[in-house]
């Protein structure tokens, strides 16, 4: 099972890392639901962990639909990003209709090339799974990172269970979206899927605030990574004994 943790800091990069995660997405402004970080960042991370590390691009928050000038935005981040050595990136555009925006998408895909690529959640929200999924296969990227189109993967697991064998492994789907040590198992069990994504993030200092913003710090700790990966081994190894019995 591959584990994926949603990182914005060098820290929780580590962390990740240290807890037993196979790669991070790396974003900025999580509360926006992720954008593109900041070179210095990227390279710090890289630098930090031997781990995959997947960067998000994403010019702004809000939706997904972009103009011709955001679209030269994307494309340049991504020739930063393949600059500095990951492995991947984390992009998805959609239409004003509301469907996968496929022929642009295809020629971000074929710019980031050979670095991985994960087409993002902008899939749980365009108008027809079914049909999100065969445009995505046609991009050509690798994998979609997907609640089921749910407001996490829990509500969602039926539907990511139908995207797995939709696929027919042609594209890695890879469940997100509220997971967490004490869901994980039921998910795996129900979907069948060989990827999933959490942040796990919480609060550095409960009594911590931010100058006069009231905001925390939030970060990613080893141990929370580590109670992941292992409820998600123990789920493995009880795979293994049924299949023996």
């Amino acid at each position: 099972m591959n584990v994926e943790i949603c990182i914005d800091s060098v820290e929780s990069a580590i962390a990740a890392a240290r807890g037993g995660a196979n790669r991070v997405e790396l974003c900025s402004a999580l509360s926006e639901g992720g954008i593109t970080p900041s070179a210095g960042l990227i390279s710090a991370v890289r630098a930090a962990v031997k781990i995959q590390v997947f960067v998000i691009i994403r010019p702004r928050g809000g939706d997904f639909v972009y103009s011709d000038a955001e679209m030269d935005v994307m494309a340049r981040d991504i020739e930063e990003v393949k600059a500095r050595g990951v492995d991947g990136v984390v992009l998805g555009m959609l239409t004003p209709g509301g469907e996968i925006e496929v022929e642009r998408t295809r020629r971000l895909v074929e710019l980031a090339r050979p670095l991985g690529v994960t087409f993002h959640r902008a899939f749980d929200v365009c108008n027809d799974l079914g049909r999100g999924l065969e445009d995505v296969i046609t991009t050509g990227a690798d994998r979609i990172l997907t609640s089921g189109g749910a407001a996490d993967a829990m509500q969602g697991m039926d539907r990511l269970a139908q995207l797995q064998r939709d696929a027919r492994g042609r594209i890695s789907i890879m469940a997100g979206g509220g997971i967490r040590p004490a869901n994980v198992r039921a998910l795996t069990l129900r979907t069948g899927l060989e990827e999933v994504h959490s942040s796990l993030s919480r609060s550095s200092d409960e009594s911590a605030e931010m100058g006069q913003s009231g905001k925390r710090t939030y970060l990613v700790f080893e141990d929370d990574v580590r109670a992941f990966r292992a409820a998600i081994e123990a789920t493995e190894l009880d795979a293994e004994s049924e299949v023996r019995r």
